[in-house]
């Protein structure tokens, strides 16, 4: 690989700026200070370090983003910004998609990976990850309603959702609910079909991650350590 474009992959450097920080210098690969941009390394193998700063090589990243409303989960779109847009160039070059969708207004807790496989094992329905979302609703909703949740509520369409968790505060019109599935606009669509209305939505948690309480809405971070692990874990890789 090149050095400009281990730089590239990591998220360190563009390649412009890798071949500027070479002249000045800053760039040593095992030590030995670099004198092109284009010198051919190991990532795997060899130390590369940026002003002194060792630079890991990951090929697979995993991006936390609590989504805004207003924003698509998409890589690109004709008339909305997606949520790609909400990171710098250096993670869009990465080749980053959206692991499930969240609708234009609903908002909350996001993963944005390169790993296709990790993503699909996630989503697959043999494996059951499950997502709660905070809720609001229009008309307060009694017992019999959450046990029609709970039992797996008949769509417009004719098709039947999986059995769904539910539980809901005192007012009556907001609680959480946790889906074990994925259906197109599945909780507004359950909740229609009792003849209520979403009015606030919110994933918080996706498998293994929670919504970080010090995460700004619209802003992201990368997955720790610990929590790229229990990614992998629920993906069963």
């Amino acid at each position: 690989m090149r050095l400009d474009k281990f730089f590239s992959v990591t998220a360190t450097a563009s390649r412009k700026e890798t071949a500027k920080a070479v002249r000045g210098g800053l760039v040593t690969v095992n030590g030995v200070i670099a004198k092109r941009a284009d010198q051919q390394i190991d990532p795997e193998k060899d130390a590369i370090a940026l002003a002194g700063r060792p630079i890991c090589y990951k090929p697979y990243r995993y991006v936390l983003l609590n989504k805004p409303d207003g924003y698509v989960s998409a890589t690109e779109d004709g008339r909305d910004p997606t949520v790609l847009e909400l990171l710098p160039p250096l993670y869009t070059d990465l080749g980053l998609f959206p692991c499930g969708r969240l609708d234009k207004h609903t908002l909350g807790l996001m993963l944005l990976t390169n790993n296709g496989e990790v993503a699909h094992r996630l989503l697959s329905p043999r494996r059951h990850v499950a997502k709660q979302y905070a809720f609001r609703v229009k008309f307060p909703l009694n017992a019999e309603d959450c046990e029609r949740f709970r039992d797996g509520v008949v769509l417009e369409d004719g098709y039947e959702t999986k059995p769904a968790d539910i539980t809901l505060a005192e007012d009556l019109k907001s609680g959480t609910v946790t889906l074990i599935e994925g259906k197109y606009h599945q909780i507004k669509r359950m909740m229609e079909a009792l003849h209520n209305q979403i009015t606030y939505l919110e994933r918080t948690t996706f498998g293994p991650l929670t919504l970080p309480a010090d995460l700004p809405r619209g802003a992201w971070r990368e997955l720790t350590l610990e929590e790229e692990q229990a990614i992998l874990q629920a993906a069963e890789v």
